[in-house]
């Protein structure tokens, strides 16, 4: 099973910017996707943003195309969110989550069932 810790969020403007970090700690004998969730009040939980184990394969959501950059710092295993050009819409609790993808070491996950390990969340909230 990983850990998973965020940090990072906090209160920005709109057209602000913040980065979110996720640290992964724990034994696991399988390569596994990163990916960012979102969730504001009342909505479902949504993927932002996903990367490989490796780092080299990413995937982003339509409306955060341009704005949002996901990174993978392999040595730290710590995966980090770059949000740009921030909007109130943009306002949630982001979680770092984890795919298991086996031998699969360039392998992006964009469905959300295959995510296991979810870390606590941490705010974010733009103010317009």
């Amino acid at each position: 099973q990983v850990q998973l810790v965020e940090s990072g969020g906090g209160l920005v403007q709109a057209g602000g910017s913040l980065r979110l970090s996720c640290a992964a700690s724990g034994r696991t004998y399988s390569a596994y996707a990163m990916g960012w969730f979102r969730q504001a009040p009342g909505k479902e939980r949504e993927l932002v943003a996903a990367i490989s184990w490796n780092g080299g394969t990413t995937y982003y959501e339509d409306s955060v195309k341009g704005r949002f950059t996901i990174s993978k710092d392999t040595a730290k295993n710590t995966v980090y969110l770059q949000m740009n050009s921030l909007k109130s819409e943009d306002t949630a609790v982001y979680y770092c989550a984890t795919a298991p993808t086996g031998r699969d070491v360039v392998r992006v996950v964009s469905t959300r069932v295959a995510y296991n390990s979810w870390g606590q969340g941490t705010q974010v909230t733009v103010s317009s």
